[in-house]
């Protein structure tokens, strides 16, 4: 190696490096954000589980299967948004297929059912408690929580336990998206550069 004296190829000054075989740029891009979007469907499968527990009291109700350690936690009945929301880890099946084939028309259809499915029933939710979350926060600046009509579960607001998940939940769906698109974007370019050429 030239740097510790010993013998130097003839034809160069060791400063040659910088033309060697690099990895282009879209495919970095293409790498990096599949491993984000792959994230992204992991913790989505995490909160998914977490809405599976919540709904468990009510899906062992309609098939008449008494759990009385279930039954005693009392979670308050489901709304239909939830349901919903739930449809959307269904969705990652065609994302992780998308990434796996960097498939443009199966990315397009994961990012449409992830705002179908997965924001639009989140977005219902914040809307749905606004008016029980706004109650919580002006009653609790007067100090006078007892009187409220707010449900509670557990001795915490039931909003707020929503709107804790609604806000993981929204963030995880728009990184998934904004990852989505990067994805779309660097698949699109290759294929225009390949038609170019």
């Amino acid at each position: 190696m030239a740097s510790l004296g010993g013998a130097m190829v003839s034809g160069t000054d060791g400063t040659d490096f910088h033309y060697r075989q690099q990895v282009a740029v879209p495919h970095k891009t293409s790498i990096l954000n599949k491993s984000r979007l792959k994230y992204c469907i992991f913790f989505h499968a995490l909160l998914f589980f977490v809405m599976l527990a919540k709904l468990t009291p009510d899906i062992l109700d309609r098939l008449d299967i008494f759990v009385m350690e279930i039954e005693e936690l009392q979670i308050p009945q489901p709304i239909w948004w939830e349901y919903i929301w739930c449809l959307s880890i269904l969705s990652s099946f065609l994302g992780l297929s998308a990434v796996r084939g960097n498939k443009i028309r199966e990315i397009k259809k994961y990012m449409m059912l992830i705002t179908i499915v997965g924001i639009l029933p989140i977005v219902y939710c914040l809307l749905y408690y606004f008016p029980n979350v706004w109650e919580f926060l002006f009653l609790e600046i007067d100090n006078k929580v007892e009187g409220a009509e707010i449900l509670l579960w557990k001795n915490y607001p039931y909003c707020i336990l929503w709107y804790a998940f609604c806000v993981i939940g929204i963030q995880i769906h728009l990184f998934t998206i904004f990852f989505s698109w990067n994805l779309l974007k660097t698949w699109n370019a290759r294929i225009t550069s390949r038609k170019c050429q």
